[in-house]
Parts: C-alpha cells; structure tokens; sequence
C-alpha cells in the first residue's frame, strides 16, 4: 500500500464507504513477508510513498519472481526491478504467473509490473542525456520517475560538443521543476545546464568514455566541483537514484 492509497482509504472511512474495521484489516497486515532469502517490506509505500523496488543484480531470476510475487500477493500492484540483464527477464518472465503483466524495458535494463500512474506531480521532470552512449541511464532515470507519477520530458544527445542542440531547448530548461542530467566522458552537460536552470538539477556521471574517464569517475569529480548552484550528484550510472530524487523534488507540496 502507498500513501496515496492509504489516504485514499482514509477518505472512505470518513465518508462511510467502508467501516473502520474492515480499513484496519487492510492497514494491520505484517509490515513484512519473510521468504528466506529476501524480507520483502510491505509498508514501505505508507512510509516514503513509494512502494520496494527490487534491485536485480546479483538475485536470481527465482528470488527476483519470488518477491515479485510476495509483493503482488499483499496488494503491490506496481513494481520495478533494476538492474535486470535481458536473458534474467526472460526467466523471470516463465516463472511469474500468467496475466502478472510483466515488461521489459531493454534500453534501461528494468522489469516492469503494472502501469505507470496519472502525473500528480506539480510539474515537468526533464531528463538531459549528453550521447546516445548514454540512454541506458537516461531511460532508467525516466522511467523511475514516470512510474512514481511524474510527467517526463526527454531530450537526448545534447552534449556539450554541439552546445547548440542543448540551447535549442533552453525554453523546456526554464521551465522544468527538476532536470536529470546524465553524461559520461567528462560530465560538463551538468554545469552547463546548472547555469541554465532555475530549478534543482541532477547530475548523474555515467561509465561511458575511453580510458582516462576511469569508468566514469572523471564525469563523477567533475559533477561534484561544478561551479553552478544548484546541482546535486549521485553515484556513477545511478540513474534509478536520479529518477527518485527528481520525482520526490516534482511532488514538494502535493
């Protein structure tokens, strides 16, 4: 259960639609389900407002049906899964029960059930990609917060190496209510857009780029001393982290 739900069903209480006892069976069930090999949390959704997502590397295509599954099973209509290698969805696809609804978005490596809910966030989140080389991260940043319940804008290979294409879009800029600003080799599309934008921007510094951006570590320091205000980073290739962080900023006051 998600807040959203869970005042939802408080609102039913208060207009009679339902009794105060039938509302505390659905709200009193275990804040956890004990598998064995994962503790999948049930009330994490009440707490934060967003529902467990599942990170799915180094779990196996079993664990990752099994607490896909479990959360299914205790009302958790929508669930993401990260970090998910195409021939591990294929399984996990066989061994979750048919009519789950199960997807697999490839570009950013994510297993999806359910839909993504109407926008109720405030505004607009933007999502920047530098390159094409890019987009992995990019569409995990997007998709996390589309499936949060953000409107998501996306505007890719806008580097820093063709500065036009990006001031092209300064209109859609100034306006976001947060940017997502991914981009490997040596992570200027952040500052660049900082300096742009009147509204918090992300940095998220990806793997891509030859030998001396040391898997993405370059674009990580050089995100971390822009000289813009405004721009927060997270970690290298995080772009679920990024997605989060925005949709949390697009929902300030809902």
């Amino acid at each position: 259960m998600e807040r959203s739900e869970l005042k939802a069903l408080l609102e039913q209480v208060r207009t009679g639609a339902i009794s105060a006892d039938e509302a505390v069976d659905q709200i009193g069930e275990e804040p956890l389900v004990e598998l064995g090999y994962a503790t999948p949390d049930l009330h994490r959704g009440i707490r934060q407002g967003v529902s467990e997502v599942i990170y799915g590397a180094g779990k196996t295509a079993a664990q990752i049906a099994g607490i896909s599954e479990a959360l299914l099973a205790h009302g958790q209509g929508r669930i993401l899964i990260t970090r998910l290698g195409q021939e591990k969805a294929e399984a996990v696809r066989g061994l979750l029960p048919e009519g789950s609804g199960f997807r697999y978005e490839e570009t950013a490596r994510m297993g999806i059930i359910g839909s993504a809910p109407e926008p109720d966030g405030v505004g607009v989140v933007l999502v920047l990609a530098a390159g094409t080389s890019d987009l992995y991260c990019a569409e995990e940043a997007a998709i996390t917060a589309e499936m949060l319940g953000s409107q998501v804008k996306r505007i890719y290979d806008v580097g820093v190496a063709g500065i036009h294409r990006l001031l092209a879009h300064t209109d859609d800029i100034q306006h976001a209510t947060a940017i997502v600003a991914v981009a490997g080799m040596e992570g200027a599309l952040a500052s660049v857009v900082g300096g742009l934008a009147p509204c918090p921007v992300i940095a998220v510094p990806t793997s891509v780029g030859y030998g001396a951006s040391f898997g993405g570590v370059t674009a990580l320091l050089s995100m971390l001393n822009s000289c813009a205000s405004g721009v927060s980073v997270v970690n290298i290739d995080n772009g679920f982290g990024a997605g989060y962080q925005a949709n949390l900023i697009n929902h300030v006051g809902k």
